[in-house]
């Protein structure tokens, strides 16, 4: 009779004692793992790589930032805009064609009644922190605070995609598509509202996915001690915990809609998106009537904590037209006869009215415009907005030939437009088929800020409001090259055979971009190369 133990049964019976002995470590490891809360790792190679993404990001935001002296489209609204809230409070008007003067520096010329504005101010207080750091008369100053925070959003989407997806290699790949896309670079370099809407909403996302990953630990902490105390849970299941992240995400999209309106589709989206991870979390570990006890204890407190803290930050950003005397409509309220003599409550009324009148603007907003371009063609890049472009005979502005031109297209990389309108829709099938979280968090921005424009159809509207939501379609996009690459445990020859594929993909991506800077930064091209990087006729 054998009485000696082989050494792989020794093996084995160590691993079953430490098991026992680990029982703590065993069960709260099997109650993360089923909510797939799983560490990433802190890595310096990671950070060194989203570092070096980010400063690729801002030398391409920045380079040249300053050498067009004119303002560029819309600048004419919110540069002059942003100014005067730095000097008044509110947004001033201007007398006609203000805009050679205050390009010349006379930025003073404002007059003394404030202007009729249609979105909340505070996109133009960022531009106008701008300008007061670098000065009014510099065209650094008008778009310093744009490009700054457009090159952060690379670095937030590059930590974002990383948690979702929980690879380094797929946060350096989004970082990289959103530091080189030309729709990303333009607004970056030009001073919109768009991109600040952009930036606090991506802001958001971000702090909701951080959110979830630590009310999933909790849960998966509390459920784990009370286990093995041999504790009943409570009837509605374990409590949520304090949750800043939530709030902070609440302050963001509130941020957002002090920005433009449409940050409310972010809102309702983003708050019914962290309400459903919470139930899917008390859910798959089984506590007891969990869909009531997250309707109670999490979807309640989620709504005062986003929708609520969202209220008054957007309240906030009105600031200075509380304070003043002479913001538009600021005294509404007595001048339609609604006045109740409390400062206060009057002030909140002349601001409801005001935002009425503000709506009526927007949903009647039908003019024609050479570049309106329907939503159903925003995917695909199919009519680009025209920023600025102007025209030089030889010799002019160092026009070396017949006929040049300057242009600043907002058209993205094609590529990656393309691929990721498609990589939407394969985003879709596999949200459908296999229940994919990443696959819907990452269509999260683009139900919210996609989807409800194709309401609007009847408006004068434009493919740069695609900007909002371009993060998610390069988070799809991402997602689908991540399953190219294949899983850490798939084949060593499946993953080389993806690596490789995704790695030629990028530097075919970044090609395009490079042949596309010219255009995105108002380079002065002969007529002939300019009309190389027409691709479609519907671009010029």
């Amino acid at each position: 009779m054998r009485t000696e133990l082989s050494e792989e049964e020794s093996a084995a019976g160590a691993r079953r004692r430490a098991a026992v002995e680990d029982e703590p470590g065993a069960l709260l490891a099997s109650y993360r793992r089923h909510l797939r809360a799983v560490d990433l790792p802190v890595s310096r190679m990671a950070w060194a790589g989203a570092m070096a993404v980010f400063g690729l990001a801002l030398v391409l935001r920045l380079w040249g930032l300053g050498s067009i002296g004119e303002l560029i489209f819309d600048e004419t609204y919110y540069v002059k805009d942003g100014y005067t809230l730095t000097q008044q409070g509110v947004e001033m008007d201007w007398p006609e064609e203000p805009d050679a003067a205050f390009e010349a520096g006379d930025v003073d010329s404002y007059e003394e009644t404030a202007s009729y504005v249609v979105h909340p101010p505070l996109g133009k207080w960022l531009i106008g922190a701008g300008m007061t750091l670098l000065g009014a008369d510099s065209p650094w100053g008008w778009r310093i605070s744009s490009a700054v925070l457009g090159s952060l959003a690379v670095l937030m989407l590059t930590v974002i995609a990383r948690r979702l997806f929980r690879s380094t290699t797929a946060g350096l790949i989004a970082g990289l598509l959103f530091a080189v896309d030309g729709m990303a670079l333009v607004h970056a370099r030009t001073s919109l509202l768009d991109p600040f809407l952009m930036v606090f909403v991506l802001a958001s996302f971000g702090a909701l996915l951080i959110d979830r990953d630590r009310f999933r630990e909790h849960l998966a902490l509390t459920a784990a001690r009370m286990q093995l105390a041999s504790e009943a849970p409570p009837p509605l299941g374990a409590s949520g915990g304090l949750r800043p992240w939530r709030i902070l995400a609440g302050a963001l999209l509130g941020a957002a809609c002090a920005v433009k309106w449409s940050g409310l589709y972010f809102v309702a989206v983003f708050g019914i998106m962290t309400v459903l991870w919470d139930w899917w979390a008390r859910r798959t570990i089984a506590q007891p009537r969990w869909f009531l006890g997250g309707l109670l204890k999490d979807a309640i407190p989620a709504f005062f904590a986003v929708v609520g803290t969202a209220l008054l930050t957007y309240l906030v950003s009105w600031a200075g037209w509380f304070a003043s005397t002479i913001g538009y409509n600021r005294h509404l309220a007595a001048d339609e006869g609604v006045a109740t003599g409390f400062g206060p409550l009057d002030a909140l009324i002349s601001l409801w009215l005001y935002h009425r009148q503000a709506y009526d603007f927007h949903v009647g907003l039908d003019s024609e415009h050479p570049y309106a371009a329907h939503p159903a063609g925003w995917l695909l890049q199919l009519r680009p907005t025209n920023f600025y472009y102007r025209s030089y005979d030889y010799g002019e502005n160092g026009c070396e030939v017949a006929r040049c031109g300057a242009h600043i297209l907002d058209v993205g990389n094609p590529l990656i437009w393309w691929l990721g309108a498609l990589a939407i829709l394969v985003a879709v099938v596999l949200g459908i088929v296999h229940r994919d979280g990443r696959a819907w968090a990452s269509l999260s921005g683009i139900v919210a800020g996609y989807l409800p424009w194709l309401m609007y159809t009847d408006r004068t509207i434009f493919t740069f409001y695609a900007i909002a939501f371009e993060p998610w379609l390069i988070l799809c996009l991402t997602y689908v090259l991540s399953l190219v690459i294949g899983p850490p445990g798939a084949e060593r020859e499946r993953r080389l055979a993806g690596g490789l594929f995704v790695g030629s993909l990028l530097v075919l991506i970044v090609m395009v971009s490079a042949f596309f800077w010219p255009v995105w930064t108002g380079q002065v091209l002969d007529v002939e190369q300019w009309q190389y990087r027409m691709w479609l006729p519907s671009w010029t």
